[in-house]
């Protein structure tokens, strides 16, 4: 990986960031748009092989423990489990738009808990050092739905970091997927003009 080695202070600062105030995690929109805007200007995964502070954290992560690291399966890599996150983040970000939508329009109460996978709520509150008050109950509900979705992919990518080599889960990551896709749609549409 060409990036810098200390990226992965990005992912722990927006973790920590979120325990001073939740409305920080909608910086998660950001490490979701630049990947893209990078993408569609160059038509290389520039983020994923030098920028992605995800993988920096992976690899200081996976390369830190002891013994040797066993390669993926290969249904990571060459199967159907890339499609299988791509559908999940995709459900994650309608759930997350959705119950957004119907907070902000009063139907439903924010639900200020972090969950993972969508569903499973922690047993615990998560502690804000700063209050803000008067902030939309629909921005604090989408804060911690995306918290709780960068938190949930974080913790899938460390877990397969420390089972398999560190940078499993960039596999199967969605940003990575959408890249591979856009770039072979691109490079055939370039063949078709040639």
């Amino acid at each position: 990986m060409k990036n810098n080695r200390y990226l992965y202070l990005i992912v722990l600062g927006y973790f920590l960031l979120g325990l001073v105030n939740i409305h920080f995690a909608l910086l998660g929109l950001v490490c979701m748009s630049i990947p893209l805007i990078l993408l569609f200007k160059n038509t290389q995964k520039t983020w994923c092989q030098g920028y992605c502070p995800r993988a920096s954290l992976l690899n200081k992560v996976g390369k830190s423990r002891l013994g040797r690291s066993k390669a993926s399966p290969k249904f990571f890599s060459r199967g159907n489990m890339k499609w299988i996150m791509l559908i999940y983040f995709g459900i994650s970000l309608t759930f997350i738009t959705i119950s957004t939508l119907r907070v902000a329009s009063a139907g439903v109460a924010p639900m200020e808990m972090l969950r993972l996978l969508i569903v499973i709520p922690l047993p615990f509150d998560m502690p804000q050092l700063i209050e803000l008050s008067g902030m939309a109950s629909w921005l604090t509900h989408l804060s911690y739905r995306f918290y709780s979705m960068m938190l949930t992919t974080t913790l899938i990518g460390l877990t397969l970091s420390l089972l398999y080599k560190p940078r499993t889960w960039c596999s199967v990551c969605p940003i990575s997927t959408i890249s591979s896709q856009y770039i072979s749609q691109k490079t055939k549409k370039n063949q078709a003009f040639e």
